[in-house]
């Protein structure tokens, strides 16, 4: 292949992989399935995509050390501290239901496909594993329960690295047993497993010492982990033959479990580094599907499908929800949605091409057979769980809560009188200070850069219908409006300009169609909403009756209340904007900041701020 052949491909994976990655973000919905079709229509489809002619002997060590760095990176958020905070259905979800979907995938492979039992149980380790980058899109969509969405996401985030792990025991001893007699097999795969954990351990505590003693500048850190992911996975490989992805897995859980170390800025390198890596290789996967032999097993696979939605899902939630407050509309959501994703399709591609140099003609299978339950379980999915969840009657209504940007004083004074309503609301903030702040008050929170690529995968959006942008900061809060203007429709984004914003030039103002709406009914400022709060000011939620309207209500307080928000008798919430859009009536709930009375002779300090 010429040199011009080869950069028209690669220029044409990249182009295709941005391409579906932002097609994903706009229609949210999972990466992997735009990824796939792609792959297909350019390989198998149209033939204008040879991943072996592109790239040669190279291929086989692009796609394994992209498999280590992704499972490096899935093994990473594995806390052993959150154990005991997902709740009794997760942690039986991952460990005894995800033995038993394992059981049924395994045993339905040997029967209905004539698989061997080392391959039936790998491809069982294989598709057991959901993930973070397909449930989170879906849940976006479906919008089920708050107990639901919170099952299913905490599924997705620890099964990752546990299945990613057994998949590799499994291909290990699979290996090990090529190699002789039982005896033998046996001595193999405990070297495998002795080198792959020892070397991992030793990797992940060696690195997280350099860490913890700043023997690296900033920089350099996610150089470092880089290098050192990949100089772990070869000395591993080196030392006992396919033991380097068990070492890279063992790596990365044991960097996050390390106490005084903040793998956070290595998280979200790798996470960045596995976007890139994931939207190029399964493109390149998929250009390799040999449609012809998996045609060639004929209904069986449809009927394998079958026993994963309908047989291994459904045994999985019963015993996981055995014992637990969920009712039956809600476990039979729960037993519905289980999209495979990216560690099946990014391990099976490493283990088929292993297995195959090793003599296994069955492993050439293992590939397209991964990604039919893939899109199978997507396509399928994504198309039905919303309707489904609608006639369970568990999905959630229009989303009425707030995602407040920031958990400063002010956010949290918002934040109570909100939850107060019993409106669900979600503050983020990258202060330890103000985090901490907020869950001493019972705010539910989260702790990083909401904008950021892990908040992509962990910030719970569901039932969350307005964003309030109250960080000092008026880029952060642009930035956030502009981040979530395809969650929250401009009429429910709202934001507290600065002090200085109408001091600013043209030049540097940030424009009317980047920032949310000025929240209240008078001009108001964080500042100045910081310094009312300070003086003994206080954000009070009034009730209208009959006797008590809207006229008196203004007449009682005047100029010193700023309305926030309204609440109807239906339940709807009406922000309060300039100039107000409705009128409160009878039975509504008004949340306002009501000032402190200005003492005689002292002039209140209200100035008024152009925000347009």
């Amino acid at each position: 292949m010429s040199e011009h052949h080869i950069l028209l491909g690669l220029g044409g994976i990249g182009a295709a992989a941005l391409f579906c990655q932002w097609l994903a973000w706009r229609l949210r919905l999972p990466a992997i399935l735009f990824l796939l079709l792609a792959g297909i229509l350019a390989g198998p489809a149209t033939g204008l995509l040879d991943p072996q002619a592109l790239f040669g002997p190279l291929l086989f060590p692009l796609i394994s050390l992209s498999v280590a760095l992704i499972l490096f990176e899935g093994s990473l958020t594995l806390h052993f501290s959150e154990w005991r905070e997902i709740g009794t259905v997760v942690r039986r979800m991952v460990t005894v239901g995800a033995l038993i979907t394992w059981a049924v995938i395994a045993v339905a492979t040997h029967w209905l496909l004539g698989f061997s039992w080392e391959l039936s149980l790998l491809f069982g380790t294989l598709t057991l594993v959901t993930g973070p980058t397909v449930i989170v899109p879906m849940l976006r969509v479906v919008r089920p329960r708050s107990s639901i969405a919170n099952i299913l996401r905490w599924e997705g985030i620890v099964i990752d690295p546990i299945g990613a792990l057994l998949a590799v025991v499994v291909f290990s001893f699979i290996v090990s047993r090529d190699d002789g007699g039982w005896s033998a097999s046996l001595s193999t795969f405990a070297a495998v497993i002795a080198c792959g954990t020892a070397l991992g351990a030793a990797g992940g505590w060696l690195f997280g010492l350099v860490l913890r003693r700043h023997w690296l500048p900033e920089y350099l850190q996610n150089l470092a982990a880089l290098a050192a992911v990949l100089g772990v996975f070869i000395g591993a490989n080196l030392l006992v033959h396919e033991s380097g992805l068990l070492a890279v897995t063992v790596m990365g859980m044991g960097l996050a479990n390390i106490r005084g170390v903040d793998v956070r800025q290595i998280l979200h390198f790798k996470e960045n580094l596995s976007v890139l890596l994931i939207s190029g290789l399964f493109i390149l996967l998929a250009a390799r599907l040999d449609f012809a032999a998996l045609v060639a097993m004929g209904p069986a696979t449809l009927l394998l499908l079958a026993v994963i939605q309908f047989v291994a899902r459904p045994l999985n939630v019963a015993v996981s929800t055995l014992g637990s407050s969920l009712n039956w509309r809600e476990r039979a959501l729960l037993a519905w949605i289980a999209p495979r994703g990216i560690v099946a399709a990014a391990v099976s591609a490493i283990f088929s091409l292993r297995l195959m140099e090793a003599g296994h003609e069955q492993a050439q299978l293992l590939v397209p057979l991964t990604f039919l339950v893939i899109i199978g379980t997507v396509v399928l999915q994504s198309a039905t769980s919303r309707p489904l969840a609608r006639l369970l009657n568990v999905a959630e209504p229009a989303p009425s809560g707030f995602l407040i940007i920031g958990a400063n004083p002010v956010a949290r004074e918002v934040g109570k009188a909100l939850q107060n309503l019993d409106i669900r609301v979600l503050l983020t903030d990258s202060s330890w200070e103000n985090i901490r702040a907020a869950r001493m008050e019972n705010l539910p929170t989260y702790f990083g850069n909401p904008t950021s690529q892990h908040a992509e995968a962990h910030l719970d959006l569901v039932g969350l219908g307005h964003l309030l942008a109250l960080s000092p900061s008026s880029e952060l809060n642009a930035l956030a409006c502009m981040h979530f203007r395809h969650d929250f429709s401009a009429q429910r984004r709202f934001t507290l300009p600065s002090g200085n914003e109408s001091r600013r030039s043209d030049k540097h103002r940030t424009s009317d169609t980047v920032r949310g709406r000025p929240l209240g009914n008078q001009a108001l400022t964080y500042p100045q909403f910081a310094s009312y709060l300070s003086k003994g000011a206080d954000v009070r939620t009034t009730t209208l009756t009959a006797t008590f309207g809207w006229s008196e209500y203004q007449a009682l307080h005047g100029d010193r209340a700023t309305l926030l928000l309204a609440l109807d008798p239906r339940g709807w919430t009406h922000l309060a904007g300039q100039p107000l859009d409705f009128t409160p009536e009878k039975d509504w709930t008004l949340v306002s900041l009501i000032e402190t009375e200005a003492q005689p002779g002292v002039t209140a300090d209200r100035t008024l701020v152009q925000t347009h």
